[in-house]
């Protein structure tokens, strides 16, 4: 597990977050779509990040 990693993830999500908030505040769909990737992308992130924990626990 690379807690760096999981640092980067999660301020990618919030960042998505309060980016998807504005553009809803603002009716902007491009920003909101924009937003939403990020949260995706973090999301991906923390998956690739569980994957490499349980294949070290299952090594070790």
């Amino acid at each position: 597990m690379s807690t760096q990693d999981r640092v980067e993830a999660t301020k990618s999500n919030i960042e998505g977050k309060a980016q998807e908030a504005m553009g809803e505040i603002t009716g902007d769909p491009q920003d909101k779509a924009k937003g939403e990737a990020k949260q995706e992308k973090a999301k991906a992130q923390h998956a690739v990040e569980d994957a490499k924990d349980k294949v070290k626990q299952a090594l070790d």
